[in-house]
């Protein structure tokens, strides 16, 4: 019997020392990465040439977001010396403008080879945004060229601007129209026997179909006609402009793509060639070769740098200044509207509320540009920062919005008391509407054979509890309070667009408009840029001579650290599997209609968003 328990006892001890020598490997190996890390990034690099003649590619990789997601520089360093070739995951829309707007006056950059191969979703107004940009390039007598394998619709929209496009022999240009797609839940909701309780106001209001219905409402259909049709005349008129085809040839070529196909027996590559969409049907090596060509000095190979390395050698548009001069702050808001503070690529209502103190708070910044793009979120959230807006105001601080590719719903309650309001045309905007849901499981656990029951002190003593129904008293209690937040929205709406609020009212019901539109029917100023915005701003207040400076929230050391234990080494998980463009598209699928439910969060449940979810 000693000699078992002994036995029992070793066996405990060595399992405990090896778990021990295992966690002990993985613990030493996660600080040599960091001492690895460290000393590469004080370790000089080699010194870039950018010789004349130079082709300047331009690196479009992932999604064009307004800011980027926070990666700490550990984490990017690693993947970039382990992973060299993953795709970036996103792309800056103010870096793609800077290095284009940079290379236009550089005399060492010929020409500007676009490299849109990895390039994932982009706004139409970002699109026309660099399309601008890549104009004036061509406008100094330098050269744009577009060389890819296949062409996706938002990446076509991009190569129309070039002055040469190529496409590969067995490639092609994919336009097929824009629409709005999302899975619909209804009958799933109802097989797990989930009681999805409702709230809103607003006809127009369709976030919440998805739980409700098993396809598209009528009212929906009608409003995402209005502004896909807009989005589309856009794009083909610019498609049109660029490529000077006409558009029956266009409408013929994206509505009747497989009769078009049989004058060509099915060639791809041939019938754009012939409709007029591409210039040349050229191999990688064809493609490469003609580049060469077209340099000033002419060669078997040019010299190629790519636009990552070129950012790292010119000034931002945009930075921190700590300068004593007056400026224009700019604050960039993306993603959902959540409550509290929260990290870049979602916009808290402590967080940006905190940036927008500090503008009101500093000397040198004389007027504020507020970029929003989103689609809005948590009520509570969005007053959070209306009121710290207002307190800008106050100080005699003029604000000017600059909408990106969407600013509706709580963006709008958050943009609404500027003194300006900047839009393009094809910004979505308006879904001004308020909504609440909850959903309860309590028919879910019986057929689990789970209950739940109690006594307490009044009617509503056991607050919101999801595994119980909702009382009467307490959802007739919540209508009432989506009512009144819909009628403080319509006037918050009337009181800073100067409105009254009947008329305000015939326009929200959670209609979607576009940017054009809402600039006729006053709920947006004036259609422009992010730099016409800026511009507007300083005019407010007077400012002759200004720079424009970024106002961020600092990064501390311990955000970086939290940041890459949480990320981890998923980068290191890439396979081939993951990079299938079907896989991926069913992911982000996936994934985007999971965050819509999961960031529900509002403290009193009530939302004012927007779920547009543009197909391209």
């Amino acid at each position: 019997m000693k000699d078992l328990i002994i036995s029992v006892f070793n066996i405990f001890k060595y399992t405990g020392r090896f778990f021990t020598l295992i966690r002990n490997f993985f613990l030493n190996l996660l600080l040599l990465l960091v001492f690895i890390a460290i000393i590469m990034a004080f370790i000089p690099g080699e010194v870039l040439q950018v010789p004349p003649g130079t082709v300047l590619r331009l690196d479009i990789s992932g999604d064009i977001v307004e800011e980027k997601k926070l990666l700490n520089s550990l984490e990017t360093l690693l993947e970039e010396s382990f992973t060299p070739d993953v795709p970036k995951r996103e792309t800056a829309l103010q870096d793609i403008l800077d290095i284009i707007n940079e290379a236009a006056s550089d005399d060492r950059i010929a020409v500007l080879l676009l490299n849109l191969k990895d390039m994932g979703h982009a706004g139409m107004n970002q699109l026309q945004n660099i399309g601008q940009a890549l104009e004036h390039f061509k406008e100094t007598g330098k050269t744009v060229v577009a060389a890819e394998d296949y062409y996706t619709q938002s990446q076509y929209f991009l190569a129309s601007y070039a002055n040469t496009i190529s496409v590969n022999p067995m490639g092609g240009v994919d336009i097929h129209g824009l629409g709005v797609y999302r899975l619909y839940f209804k009958d799933a909701i109802e097989k797990l026997e989930i009681n999805y309780n409702i709230f809103k106001v607003g006809t127009y209001k369709s976030a919440l179909e998805p739980f409700t219905r098993n396809s598209m409402s009528p009212a929906d259909q009608q409003q995402n006609e209005l502004w896909l049709s807009a989005l589309w005349q856009i794009y083909t008129d610019e498609i049109a402009k660029q490529r000077n085809i006409s558009l029956d040839a266009l409408r013929y070529y994206t509505d009747n793509i497989a009769e078009a196909l049989n004058s060509t027996h099915g060639n791809t590559a041939q019938l754009a060639l012939e409709t007029g969409l591409v210039d040349q049907i050229a191999t990688r090596h064809e493609a490469t070769s003609y580049l060469a060509s077209i340099t000033p000095e002419p060669s078997e190979s040019p010299h190629i740098l790519s636009s990552t390395d070129y950012l790292e050698l010119i000034t931002p548009s945009f930075n921190e200044d700590t300068s004593e001069e007056a400026k224009v702050g700019l604050i960039i808001a993306e993603g959902t509207i959540l409550p509290g503070k929260q990290p870049p690529g979602m916009i808290g209502g402590d967080s940006l509320a905190k940036l927008i103190k500090k503008a009101r708070e500093s000397k040198e910044v004389k007027a504020l540009v507020l970029r929003i793009n989103s689609g809005g979120g948590s009520a509570f959230a969005s007053e959070v920062i209306r009121q710290e807006l207002l307190e800008l105001k106050k100080s005699d601080k003029p604000i000017v919005v600059s909408m990106g590719t969407v600013a509706a719903s709580g963006a709008y309650w958050i943009a609404a008391d500027a003194n300006e309001i900047w839009a393009s045309p094809a910004t979505i905007t308006g879904s001004i509407g308020i909504f609440g849901a909850i959903p309860t499981f309590e028919k879910t656990l019986a057929t689990l054979g789970v209950y739940r029951d109690g006594i307490g002190t009044t009617p509503l003593a056991a607050g919101l509890d999801i595994t119980q129904p909702l009382p009467d008293q307490l959802k007739r209690a919540i209508q009432q309070t989506i009512v009144y937040n819909y009628d403080q929205f319509l006037q918050i709406v009337a009181n800073g667009r100067n409105l009254d609020k009947s008329r305000v009212a015939e326009l929200a019901q959670g209609r979607v408009y576009d940017g054009q539109t809402a600039v006729t029917l006053g709920l947006v100023d004036k259609l422009g840029s992010l730099e016409d915005a800026i511009g507007a701003a300083a005019g407010l207040a007077n400012l002759k001579t200004f720079t424009t400076e970024y106002i961020r929230p600092p990064v501390s050391v311990k955000d970086h650290f939290l940041q890459f234990f949480t990320t981890g080494f998923a980068f290191l998980g890439k396979t081939s599997v993951s990079s299938n463009p079907v896989v991926v598209r069913l992911k982000n699928t996936l994934v985007n209609r999971l965050n819509e439910i999961l960031l529900f969060d509002d403290p009193r449940g009530v939302y004012a968003q927007c779920l547009v979810n543009l197909t391209w």
